[in-house]
């Protein structure tokens, strides 16, 4: 049976097979029966790669941080997650170079990554645990945004819409225009307008191939 430890671009958890292409941490978030109790327990948001130095883990193991999976880069980077700076290295300091860039160095005596899931936290939560969206212009969005409309979150990918789904993106009949809800954290819309490209699932660059 799965374990409710699948995460969309809403920031939610769900029990589906798909299991996807990354690992995150926000650390231990299940009580004894694998359930699911609170939404973080710090603000470190990270993302994994699913094999590392090849460690094995216990999936919601007593004690032990809960594994959450997402679909890809993608939805990591809308539902709050960054790169994890020991497993995903090259990938972290790539992402903290378009980071720097696009808001600056840390504050004194505040490391970069601290910085970084301050900012991000203002912006993936709120007191109450859910989900800020912020309006924006669809047609001002970069690649590797997603966005909802209503309950359906969309990607934003070599200038195509499509749409989001635990097994992968699907073909969106019509495109949305005008005003629309950010899902992505606008820090790291800002960090996608500068040029960094966030890495998605196969089915998003097939689509990406095909004729409008």
């Amino acid at each position: 049976m799965p374990h409710q430890n699948r995460v969309d671009p809403f920031g939610c958890f769900h029990a589906v097979a798909a299991k996807g292409s990354l690992m995150g941490n926000r650390g231990i978030l299940h009580d004894g029966e694998r359930n699911i109790t609170r939404t973080h327990v710090h603000q470190n948001w990270v993302t994994c790669t699913l094999n590392f130095k090849e460690r094995r883990r216990e999936i919601m193991a007593p004690g032990r941080y809960t594994e959450l999976f997402f679909l890809d880069e993608a939805t990591a980077f809308a539902a709050g997650h960054r790169p994890c700076a020991e497993c995903r290295r090259s990938r972290y300091r790539e992402f903290t170079e378009y980071w720097r860039r696009a808001h600056g160095d840390p504050e004194p005596g505040r490391t970069l990554p601290k910085s970084i899931d301050r900012t991000l936290h203002a912006n993936r939560i709120d007191r109450k645990g859910r989900k800020p969206v912020h309006s924006a212009q669809v047609a001002d969005l970069p690649d590797g945004t997603i966005f909802a409309d209503g309950n359906q979150a969309v990607l934003i990918w070599n200038g195509r819409q499509m749409n989001w789904g635990f097994d992968g993106y699907t073909v969106r009949e019509t495109s949305v225009t005008g005003t629309v809800g950010l899902l992505t954290p606008k820090p790291i819309v800002e960090v996608l307008r500068l040029g960094f490209k966030p890495m998605v699932h196969e089915t998003a660059v097939l689509l990406a191939g095909q004729p409008s």
